[in-house]
């Protein structure tokens, strides 16, 4: 299981090391600014600071040891003036994506200020010389001038510090691929180009290893599991012992292979299941089960979406997997869902999710235990990954989850899509810009993380 862990942050604070001997004591006082700002934001990251860098030697040693460290990101900070020349060295050899914040220590402009209270506030002189040097290198950074005491400041370091821990866990992702639908043309990718690009290494797995697992569960903790379930759910009185059973042991296997050979999202194609000849249900409770456990997950050897659903889980806290069913003009909506799984820790809270005896056409097995139920309304995004060559690009739909879940004969979760630009425009956009069949919901506005994110992958981010 995923646990939610604040991104781990480098400060490269810089001063102009001449400054000493004229002004004695102002390295030690803008150390403690910029312990200030490490505790100002120890709400959103955890930040290291390991003193001043007071020349190009120090900057190139501290941006070693940031990345020799697996910091999530550096964030660069001007303590006072510095030539943007010291960076060129340290940044050649940098992986790790930069945001540089030009802020100061104090941010009211007093009419007693002396000379000292002038070279302790100049960093917006820095920021220019370092900045000018970053972009003629052609580096991605992201840029910022805030008043430090603001809770937007906060937000925007959160934002960015958020995003670069998302390209990090990409970077280090597998995603398990059991079979795919053949052809379905807008999952498709090229897996080498893939990891080169977003991250995550895709490995072809077994089947087999599902059941080898199913075989060698015990009987206690499919049990636990179960019962477990029963306290969650409103249990469908035509569901079976036996098959609620069934369906809790596909979970537990699932998420032992996911846990022994550290993936973090996978894929599966209904078919092999029904191909494999051993297995009596497809595991749609196993994908909601394992979503709400923060996994990755997408349907049909989807292995773009996969990444993508798990990637938001570390990106924003919530995640989903659905796709887009039907146009509702009246509501001015979409109708949203898939075969069967959802990621039931988004459920509304004023509905009991259903786990109902499910009767299913596709994959030709019993029927599959399926929770039934409307995520939280309110605000939200539509989004998918796509792959146009060696392009990939974020196609996304802002919008709000609206207040309807009595579909009287549901036996999927399901929601309805209200898209900021109306229905028509979001779908015709979407189709131009050659969005996917297969999205991610994430519930709330999480836009500038989302723009963030592409920008230090390197990808195009298109709202529609």
């Amino acid at each position: 299981m995923l646990t939610e862990k604040k991104p781990r942050i480098g400060l490269l604070g810089i001063i102009y090391g001449p400054y000493e001997p004229i002004f004695p004591g102002v390295t030690r006082r803008q150390e403690e600014y910029a312990a200030e700002l490490m505790q100002d934001l120890s709400d959103v990251a955890e930040v290291i600071f390991p003193g001043a860098a007071k020349g190009k030697d120090d900057i190139e040693r501290i941006v070693r040891k940031f990345n020799y460290d697996g910091l999530d990101g550096i964030l660069i900070v001007l303590l006072t003036y510095s030539q943007g020349s010291y960076l060129i060295h340290a940044l050649l050899q940098n992986r790790l994506p930069l945001m540089m914040a030009c802020v100061q220590p104090e941010q009211t402009v007093r009419e007693d200020w002396v000379e000292l209270d002038f070279t302790m506030n100049q960093g917006i002189h820095g920021s220019q010389d370092n900045a000018n040097t970053i972009k003629r290198m052609g580096i991605s950074c992201e840029f910022i001038a805030e008043d430090r005491k603001s809770e937007r400041f906060k937000k925007r370091v959160q934002n960015w510090a958020k995003a670069a821990q998302t390209a990090a866990y990409l970077k280090k992702m597998k995603v398990a691929l059991m079979g795919r639908l053949p052809g379905m043309g807008d999952i498709v990718t090229d897996d080498g180009t893939f990891q080169r690009i977003i991250g995550p290494e895709v490995i072809h797995e077994s089947a087999g290893n599902i059941y080898k697992n199913l075989e060698s569960l015990t009987k206690e903790e499919v049990y636990i599991q179960v019962q477990k379930e029963r306290k969650m759910f409103q249990i469908d009185p035509k569901l079976s012992e036996e098959s609620h059973l069934y369906a809790a042991s596909m979970y537990l296997a699932i998420k032992k292979l996911l846990e022994e050979k550290g993936y973090g999202a996978y894929t599966a194609h209904f078919d092999i299941f029904q191909e494999d000849g051993r297995f009596k249900q497809v595991p749609l409770l196993a994908a909601s089960n394992l979503m709400a456990d923060g996994y990755g997950y997408a349907a049909e050897g989807d292995t773009m979406t996969a990444a993508l659903v798990a990637a938001t889980y570390i990106l924003t806290g919530n995640t989903n997997f659905s796709e887009m069913y039907a146009m509702d003009f009246t509501k001015d909506a979409i109708l949203m869902s898939h075969s069967g799984e959802g990621n039931w820790k988004t459920a509304r809270t004023d509905k009991k999710i259903m786990l109902i005896d499910r009767v299913m056409g596709e994959g030709g097995l019993e029927n599959p235990p399926t929770p039934v139920f409307a995520p939280v309304p309110g605000p939200a995004s539509v989004l998918s990954l796509i792959s146009v060559g060696d392009n990939f690009k974020i196609v996304a739909a802002r919008g709000e989850i609206i207040d309807k879940a009595d579909l009287k004969h549901a036996e999927v979760p399901y929601m309805f899509f209200k898209p900021i630009s109306g229905v028509s425009s979001c779908v015709e956009a979407w189709l131009r810009n050659g969005g996917s069949h297969h999205e991610v919901v994430n519930l709330g506005d999480y836009t500038e993380r989302w723009k963030v994110l592409c920008s230090i992958l390197g990808i195009e981010y298109v709202e529609v």
